[in-house]
């Protein structure tokens, strides 16, 4: 009793004066969610003349066919001339930068790059981009929280705990899914569940929520149809199957948009395109192919809603899951700006709704209903490019409101993530991470020496047992030797080519002149900084 006193009394002020900072975040980060939201509606209301975003195709198809292709290309010069503009790259922030802040930067991102970002994915989506509003509000949300983690000089564990409060705030008030948006936030960005952030990441959520549900009223984002039952051991292993078919879907929706990448990349090199133009060509090609199929533009949650409700016939879910997959690749590659969620819960309800056309109809006598395997395949799809089974199988029963088929969903989003993470690096997010050469798929002890400069480890001369001078030009003499700027990443794999005891550390000069040496790294250092890196890592995750 006297030791939980004194802990209230010791830590207890500090504690609130965090939950406070967490509350206030989270409410930043659902206002920026609003605004964010708000901001596309109004482009698109303008543009497109749309009185309901929902049902953004249908006003489309009013306007002549040169507005719809000129309307995404106009957006793309946009877009193409703010990130040529403010960032260093041509490339929209997202959560995999988010994911790399909390990891590698203490839970901080860039802040000039990632405004940026936002305002291209509004202007993005507000003019027919075909990608999603939650991966844009997830990283300006990251902005918040990396400008107060400046504010108040957090270190590492404080920055990864208010990052964590952000982006929860930012996936509840976009889904009006608060408790799916704290572990949302545990689960894929901050990639544990550690006690410690627990409650500020859910003082942050409920805040997020509260704030969608003063601006939307407490509504799910879907409604469903009532007759989503199912018989549950005659029918599951439809579910089984549904899964595995909605991992290879995830798979093909995250290769399709990297190999576009990749071709974008090739061409925009080959050809010499400035990379401000790239978004327009993206946008003209959209416009082009919106004009026949209109339901390819913007975020996508009418056909979502159709798929959910029944209102599509099979071929045309297996079309618009097609386009659509096509439609995000396009937008992706093309750097236009968005994210990839609430294109895969599209592609995945439309995918399940399909496979729901053919399961009922091979058994009809035992089978449920085709929304029910429509909503089971939206949270599988989406798991499986998510990464996140807990919390994306939470957001699809808080943007339903249906808790009675959860065994279904269950089934079918833990085999697709199984499979696809095995396909895949674990998720979109980190697999693209890898494709830029940022390890952290594997966990921590793949990643941490990343983080360590040589110069930073290195014995100099004035260290109280330095490297012999004679030693060090042997070895530099044999070519031996590393540069202060490089991470002990790049020094680990020398030592265990040759067992090195240490390794000199210099730059060369212009030819003809000497290397200067600055000193030596040595093995045992590095591992010493590599276990205490281990240990604070675990004692984060576990405390």
């Amino acid at each position: 009793m006297n030791n939980g006193i004194h802990l209230i009394r010791k830590k207890g002020p500090s504690q609130l004066q965090f939950w406070f900072i967490a509350l206030l975040i989270g409410i930043a980060a659902g206002l920026a969610a609003l605004v964010f939201r708000k901001g596309i509606a109004a482009i698109q209301g303008v543009l497109y003349d749309a009185k309901d975003v929902r049902a953004l195709q249908e006003f489309a198809t009013d306007l002549e066919w040169y507005w719809i292709v000129l309307i995404p290309i106009s957006g793309g010069l946009l877009t193409g001339w703010i990130l040529h503009r403010f960032t260093d790259d041509g490339r929209v922030r997202s959560v995999a930068d988010v994911i790399e802040g909390s990891a590698l930067h203490n839970g901080r991102v860039e802040k000039r790059a990632g405004l940026a970002s936002a305002a291209a994915s509004v202007i993005t989506l507000g003019t027919g981009g075909s990608s999603g509003r939650e991966g844009p509000v997830v990283h300006l949300a990251a902005v918040i929280s990396s400008w107060v983690c400046g504010l108040i000089k957090a270190d590492g564990i404080t920055g990864r705990d208010l990052l964590g409060c952000a982006v929860a705030a930012a996936v509840s008030a976009s889904f009006n899914a608060p408790i799916a948006g704290a572990l949302f936030a545990l689960e894929v960005v901050l990639r544990h569940f550690a006690v410690h952030a627990f409650a500020p990441i859910v003082i942050a959520s409920v805040a997020g929520t509260v704030i969608n549900r003063l601006a939307f009223g407490d509504v799910t984002e879907f409604v469903l149809p009532l007759n989503t039952t199912l018989d549950f051991y005659v029918e599951l292993p439809a579910f089984i199957l549904l899964g595995l078919t909605s991992g290879l879907i995830a798979v093909a929706l995250m290769r399709a948009i990297f190999w576009a990448d990749d071709v974008g990349n090739h061409v925009q090199k080959v050809t010499g395109m400035p990379r401000w133009l790239r978004p327009a060509c993206a946008g003209a090609m959209l416009g082009i192919l919106a004009v026949w199929f209109p339901h390819i533009i913007g975020v996508g949650y009418g056909t979502t809603s159709a798929a959910l409700t029944g209102e599509l016939i099979f071929h045309e879910a297996v079309i618009f899951a097609v386009l659509k997959v096509a439609a995000v690749a396009i937008t992706m590659a093309g750097r236009m700006g968005g994210g990839v969620f609430s294109p895969a819960l599209m592609v995945g309800a439309l995918t399940g709704l399909a496979f729901g056309g053919i399961a009922t109809s091979v058994f009809p006598n035992v089978s449920g209903s085709e929304t029910l395997y429509a909503l089971a395949g939206m949270g599988a799809v989406a798991a499986a490019v998510l990464g996140a089974p807990i919390s994306t199988t939470l957001i699809v029963f808080e943007l339903t409101g249906d808790w009675q088929t959860g065994l279904a969903v269950m089934v079918a989003v833990s085999l697709s993530t199984a499979l696809a993470s095995g396909l895949v690096d674990r998720s979109f997010f980190l697999t693209l991470l890898e494709r830029r050469n940022v390890h952290l798929a594997a966990g921590p002890q793949a990643y941490l020496l990343s983080m360590f400069r040589v110069q930073n480890v290195m014995r100099d001369s004035d260290h109280s047992d330095p490297a012999s001078d004679d030693d060090i030009w042997k070895l530099l003499e044999q070519g031996v030797f590393i540069d202060p700027n490089a991470t002990l990443e790049d020094a680990m794999p020398l030592f265990e080519s040759r067992n090195y005891a240490f390794i000199p550390v210099a730059t060369m000069g212009a030819e003809g002149e000497a290397p200067t040496i600055l000193g030596a790294l040595f093995q045992v250092d590095a591992l010493k900084q590599y276990n205490r890196a281990l240990a604070a890592t675990a004692a984060e995750e576990h405390s």
